[in-house]
């Protein structure tokens, strides 16, 4: 008797236990993330001419550009993280070109936001690279107006009297809190011929794109040669046998 009334108390404990498991809510943490953004899409591609002091152009760019940047908002009472498209029809191109160093300068919203590109060339290798990035940006919901450089950038590496091109979306990160994404890219800093872009030099991204299709059709014309061949060797045994019969 005494041994199922121990069992049943063991039951009834292990009954209420569970039962005050089950009911106890698990405490709650702050979340201390940014909050997420919306997406707005592909940017659109814009044309971009820097102009030297005797009217032709020395600088040309051709991208679509989307900035993601992390700002303390207003509204929100915390750090939110935005991803901005720059718009071609409101943005205003300006820079300046000297023998090793050339800038775009892109302003929109009346110059509320200035991001700059500066591209450095290497006179003994004649190969440049973007060396330099800075966005100043001043949106309504930023508590304080947004700054950002990195000065040593190696970047969006061409050739002298050559364009860099890279269709596909690549990241340039210029500071924690700053980075840019890169469409349909082209650019020449240097050694334009005219208005218009020299020979391009794809980027990494854009061979692999080409590479890929290659490598599947090689891979398809191999296996219909085995198949081919399996097929032609089984033929040749199968007349053989029949001879010999």
């Amino acid at each position: 008797m005494t041994r199922i009334l121990g069992v049943t108390l063991q039951v009834i404990l292990a009954a209420l236990l569970h039962q005050g498991l089950a009911t106890v809510a698990p405490p709650t943490t702050a979340q201390t993330t940014a909050a997420p953004h919306k997406d707005p899409g592909r940017p659109e591609k814009g044309n971009y001419v820097v102009t030297s002091s005797n009217g032709t152009a020395c600088l040309l760019a051709s991208m679509g550009l989307q900035l993601n940047v992390t700002f303390n908002s207003v509204s929100q009472n915390k750090t939110v993280q935005e991803v901005l498209n720059l718009r071609p029809n409101v943005t205003k191109p300006s820079g300046s070109c000297d023998s090793d160093r050339a800038s775009l300068r892109l302003s929109t919203d009346a110059e509320k936001t200035n991001l700059t590109f500066i591209f450095a060339l290497n006179a003994t290798s004649n190969k440049y690279h973007l060396s330099e990035v800075s966005l100043s940006a001043d949106l309504p919901d930023m508590k304080e107006r947004f700054l950002a450089t990195n000065h040593s950038l190696d970047s969006l590496r061409g050739t002298f009297g050559f364009s860099y091109m890279c269709h596909e979306e690549q990241t340039v990160t210029v500071a924690q809190d700053f980075s840019i994404n890169t469409f349909q890219l082209q650019v020449q800093p240097f050694g334009l011929s005219g208005d218009q872009f020299g020979a391009a030099e794809e980027c990494l991204l854009d061979e692999d794109d080409m590479l890929i299709p290659i490598i599947v059709g090689a891979a398809l014309a191999g296996l219909v040669l085995v198949v081919l061949l399996a097929y032609l060797i089984g033929r040749k045994r199968s007349h053989a046998g029949y001879q010999t019969i």
